[in-house]
């Protein structure tokens, strides 16, 4: 045991292109051996379970503004529910503040998670004002591993002119990074807004009739044709449809590096939601939002036909109380729900156990992709030598029903109440150290280290 600070024996070792059965030697944080037996007394046996790399969620707000309250997980809690649920890594999106410099929000998103954030961590930058001296920083930015920056074309103070992003996305090109965009049509959402107000119509099902797929889809194939004309790689996050999707299918398919990402929501829950009482469908506000039945099956087709590249969570959870701003105004209703927990569990049980994708595609969508678009890859992403210990051993046998009662994320309910999955992290290790067991957080507080990112790996 000498030559190792631990060894993982008898794992059935699946990455996005193997699956086999061997030991895992991990020294100083790393892994440093993978053989068929190391002779070794002590060790932690994953006989009959699955070893996978760590889980990597690249689109996640804690501790985050909005409308005058805050998402309730921080990075203590936030990162502790994604370590349970076989997540090790998380990019989280710090968004320029008004009258902040790029480098100024970096310092104050690095004050929120150094100090709490107990597994590692990156941000994009969210870039929401773009003058001489954002331009002069985003070259630098780049360059000191911050390399993907997000722009909205929605939310006043926000969003970025189409001018604008043609000009963030050749900077990025220029610079070996990514710009990640939130596309929704902001004109056609407050004429919507406006007339649903005007109708009395304040319940939170007209947040998503306001917000339709093909407000979606075309600020999608905006972006998208904004990209080609300045042949820059660009990200589409937070995939609601396919409609949207096919904007990405279609530019992929004549050679440009576009990209995009849905999250488990868009394959699970439906507009239907938004129809529960008592206000209880304030639980699924967020943008994009929930789409109907139908697109479920396709949002799987487009992963499994690598249409899309990852599965992400946009995870920003507001307490019942916080959504109640919005009680007679669905406008004001804070965007976002819970998510960085389920990922995974849900991702392997309506993903692999129903037959949508392979158990090397789930690990591709939720770690090695994420991992090199992003710049990570193979420190992250992967169970190589050399790689981080970032590792999950994950029961596929274990039933969980989820509930909120079972979860730790810090917000009062889950949008997958009751779901039954079979499948379940037993033990999750960031660096080699023993973080989660057995849904329980286990490791020391504050330990995450903020993640310096190379160039992307354009898919």
């Amino acid at each position: 045991m000498s030559n190792y600070d631990l060894v993982i024996k008898n794992g059935n070792i699946v990455t996005s292109g193997d699956n086999y059965i061997a030991d895992l030697g991990i020294k100083d944080g790393k892994i440093v051996n993978i053989s068929k037996n190391i002779d070794t007394d002590i060790f932690y046996d994953a006989k009959g379970k699955y070893v996978l790399p760590g889980g990597i969620d690249v689109h996640t707000h804690l501790d985050m503004p909005f409308g005058g309250t805050f998402s309730s997980d921080d990075f203590r809690t936030g990162t502790k529910a994604a370590a349970i649920g076989g997540t090790t890594s998380i990019i989280d999106y710090a968004v320029q503040q008004s009258g902040k410099g790029l480098y100024e929000t970096i310092e104050m998103w690095e004050e929120k998670a150094n100090g709490k954030a107990v597994i590692d961590y990156g941000f994009h930058l969210g870039v929401t004002r773009l003058d001489d001296s954002v331009r002069e920083e985003l070259p630098r930015i780049l360059k000191d591993g911050f390399s993907s920056f997000k722009v909205f074309m929605v939310y006043d103070g926000m969003r970025l002119t189409d001018k604008e992003l043609l000009e963030i996305l050749t900077i990025a090109r220029d610079n070996n990074g990514l710009v990640c965009v939130h596309a929704e049509n902001y004109d056609s959402i407050n004429y919507k807004i406006a007339q649903l107000l005007s109708e009395g119509k304040t319940d939170p099902v007209y947040h998503a009739i306001s917000r339709p797929q093909k407000c979606e889809a075309e600020a999608t194939n905006r972006a998208v044709k904004l990209a080609e004309m300045v042949d820059a790689p660009i990200y589409i996050v937070h995939v609601s449809n396919r409609e949207a999707a096919d904007e990405i299918i279609k530019s992929r398919k004549q050679g440009f590096k576009t990209m995009g990402e849905t999250c488990p929501q868009y394959m699970l829950l439906s507009i239907d939601n938004y129809l529960e009482e008592n206000f209880a469908g304030a639980k699924y506000v967020m943008s994009p939002p929930l789409r109907e039945k139908f697109n479920q099956e396709l949002i799987w087709e487009a992963l499994r036909d690598d249409g899309l590249q990852t599965v992400a969570t946009d995870h920003c959870p507001f307490f019942m109380e916080q959504k109640k701003m919005g009680l007679d105004n669905f406008t004001k209703i804070p965007n976002g729900a819970p998510g960085i927990e389920g990922r995974m569990v849900l991702m392997h049980h309506y993903g692999v156990n129903e037959g949508h994708i392979s158990l090397g595609k789930f690990v591709e969508l939720t770690s090695t992709n994420p991992a090199k678009i992003f710049g990570m890859y193979p420190k992250k992403g992967t169970i190589a030598v050399g790689s981080d210990a970032d590792l999950v051993v994950f029961d596929p046998e274990k039933e969980v029903t989820i509930s909120v009662d079972n979860l730790h994320e810090n917000v009062d309910y889950t949008p997958y109440e009751g779901f039954k999955v079979k499948g379940y992290p037993v033990a999750t290790f960031s660096r080699g150290e023993l973080v989660a067991e057995n849904g329980e957080y286990v490791g020391e507080e504050a330990r995450g280290q903020l993640i310096r990112r190379g160039a992307p790996i354009l898919l």
